[in-house]
């Protein structure tokens, strides 16, 4: 029994050590001023993937800093996208200030928290986001495996909504400036590319 125990304290500070490393930023200097782009699109077919039906609902692009990963594995969503980013642009793709600020991601979603804010409470909430990764194809699905949090990238695709024969579903956020519950975006994965 204590042995299990020590195996079990052993594996939760390894595990606290992992998510509190030291994030290592690849073009400190480099700004993003340009919130991501977003145009609505109409007459394009649902994308068949698996027993899902991608409809894409906007084009999307964007420029940004990775502020944090997370991979998931279990659950229908992990069936399309297994990667989920918290993206930041403006102020929330400088360094100086998300070091100030304790980020993480848990079941899909993305949690702030700050002993005092670097800048105000809104930039932050509306120059970050929790983004659902779908990739379109083996060579974006590669890509997407070797982003680190600090790393500057690009990307180019849609956002979407996903619909099952048994009537599951999954929304993409539309806006930049929600929170909360349905605030990610969903997004088929075209092209993307590591800048740095």
């Amino acid at each position: 029994m204590w042995r299990w125990l020590l195996i079990i304290v052993v594996i939760f500070f390894g595990w606290r050590h992992c998510s509190t490393a030291e994030i290592h930023y690849a073009a400190p200097n480099t700004l993003i001023e340009q919130a991501p782009l977003q145009s609505e699109i109409t007459g394009i077919s649902p994308i068949l993937v698996k027993n899902y039906a991608i409809q894409p609902v906007a084009d999307f692009s964007l420029e940004a800093r990775v502020l944090a990963r997370e991979d998931y594995r279990l659950g229908r969503e992990a069936d399309l996208s297994p990667t989920d980013l918290v993206l930041g642009w403006g102020k929330m793709a400088d360094p100086d200030v998300v070091k100030q600020i304790n980020i993480r991601q848990s079941g899909r979603w993305y949690f702030w928290q700050v002993q005092s804010f670097p800048i105000p409470r809104r930039q932050i909430e509306i120059q970050s986001a929790n983004m659902h990764f779908i990739p379109a194809d083996e060579e974006v699905g590669r890509i997407l495996k070797q982003i680190r949090p600090g790393q500057l990238i690009a990307l180019q695709g849609y956002l979407v909504n996903v619909n099952a024969e048994d009537g599951w579903r999954w929304r993409s956020s539309l806006s930049r400036e929600d929170t909360g519950a349905n605030a990610c975006e969903l997004i088929y994965v075209k092209q993307l590319k590591i800048i740095s």
